[in-house]
Order: C-alpha cells, then sequence, then structure tokens
C-alpha cells in the first residue's frame, strides 16, 4: 500500500511511502472500489495526491470535510499541498507569522 484514503467522499489520497511522478498505483476507494492514479508530480511521503481535477475556488475535502480552499487547479494525480491548496486552518509553513 503506497496511498491511503481516509473517507469514501475524499478527493485526495495520503502517500505512506515517497512515489516518483509517472507512478500508476492502485487504491481501493469507497470500500470495494477499486481506481488506479498515475502521479503527475513526485509525491513525497506523508503529502496527498489528488484523486479528482478540482478547480480553483472548490473546497478540498479529505477525511470526509473540507480542509482548505483550492488555490491553483489541481489535476487528477498532482500533488496537493500548500502551493495549490489554502488551509482552513492555517498554513503550517507561515507558522509564527500574522495572518490579516
Amino acid at each position: 500500500m503506497r496511498l491511503v484514503v481516509v473517507h469514501p467522499g475524499d478527493m485526495v489520497a495520503t502517500a505512506v511511502v515517497d512515489i516518483a511522478a509517472g507512478t500508476t498505483v492502485k487504491i481501493m476507494n469507497d470500500g470495494d472500489e477499486e481506481m488506479e492514479i498515475t502521479t503527475l508530480d513526485e509525491i513525497p511521503s506523508g503529502h496527498k495526491v489528488a484523486l479528482v481535477d478540482v478547480p480553483v475556488g472548490k473546497p478540498l475535502i479529505k477525511y470526509g470535510e473540507a480542509i482548505g480552499v483550492v488555490t491553483q487547479p489541481i489535476k487528477k494525480g498532482n500533488h496537493v499541498h500548500v502551493h495549490n491548496v489554502e488551509s482552513q486552518r492555517g498554513r503550517g509553513d507561515r507558522s509564527g507569522q500574522r495572518v490579516g
């Protein structure tokens, strides 16, 4: 297992190992449904990969709930992180900085 989907409605999966760009991975989504995804970018361990295309302005769903808003178009297979999603809970890469 290289990718984990936490909730059936999630738009992303989390990598449990580093995954090279261009790698095709089979994952189980929504219990018994198997899907295949080819990574478009390198996905570092612990980071997210998009399971679907997501347009700018749309909430990103993980854990079955919105975790942020998409700021750059995301294609299925893209690396999902602070470069294309603005967290609703604050950005970890800006800790200690004032917002607003």
